[in-house]
């Protein structure tokens, strides 16, 4: 069964980012912030137990050490400096989740380090590495050096794709550093056309190849709620219709 995932708990201190309240109903497993790029210690509690509450799965969304630019920035870091602050930042959500009683669920790298991830070996083995020691999954690109590394590592791999960002002819994602609200039909046919065809129209409107185990929807994305309720219901339509 294709899941729906969200990168969520990234308020930090005073600043409210997202509404995870509303968001948590609809998806099956939650990307919490692990305090790099966004989140504390408090709001990474509180992430938690909302998880715990709605019955949804827990997994450490870990970024680049950029708070600042919501890890949305490339750094130049060695692999064992990368290794270390994956580590660090899963440990801290992993002691969060063990005291409510949980079990954490996955991995996913957030922002800039997801695509170096599929585009530099050291940081892929960074990454592939880090979910050995916490013998966890990784949400990631397919056909990208992602895939390739965590497989030849031994990583169980999760194909993700992106309900509320744009594809490039070459199947990169178009990052930009705000969100804008999303037109929800345009979404749910992206969503069916990715689960059924195993496809995804680019920016420039042609069709490439993709794979979705779990569709990932932003929680910064200003219409969130109503696109995950959306995918929600196309994924248990769409399924029971390929079922048939």
């Amino acid at each position: 069964m294709v899941s729906i995932n969200c990168d969520m708990g990234e308020s930090f201190g005073i600043y409210q980012l997202g509404d995870d309240q509303g968001i948590m109903p609809h998806i099956t497993h939650a990307n919490v912030a692990c305090g790099f790029h966004g989140s504390d210690p408090d709001h990474i509690q509180k992430t938690v137990a909302l998880a715990k509450r709605y019955g949804v799965a827990v997994g450490a969304h870990f970024s680049l050490p950029d708070l600042q630019g919501f890890g949305r920035r490339e750094m130049k870091m060695t692999y064992d400096e990368l290794l270390n602050a994956i580590v660090y930042q899963v440990g801290a959500l992993n002691a969060f989740v063990q005291k409510a009683g949980m079990e954490l669920s996955h991995l996913k790298p957030h922002g800039a380090l997801y695509g170096m991830a599929a585009k530099y070996d050291h940081v892929a083995m960074a990454v592939a590495h880090a979910a050995k020691e916490f013998n966890l999954p990784v949400f990631g690109m397919a056909g990208t050096l992602q895939e390739t590394v965590y497989r030849e590592q031994g990583v169980s791999f999760v194909a993700e794709f992106f309900a509320d960002l744009a594809y490039d002819d070459n199947g990169d994602l178009i990052i930009t550093r705000e969100h804008h609200a999303m037109d929800v039909s345009a979404v749910i046919e992206k969503v069916k056309t990715a689960i059924v065809d195993g496809k995804v129209k680019t920016e420039n409107g042609n069709f490439i190849d993709t794979r979705a185990d779990t569709i990932c929807v932003h929680s910064d994305t200003p219409n969130a709620v109503e696109l995950v309720a959306a995918v929600n219901t196309v994924i248990e339509v769409t399924e029971a219709v390929v079922e048939v």
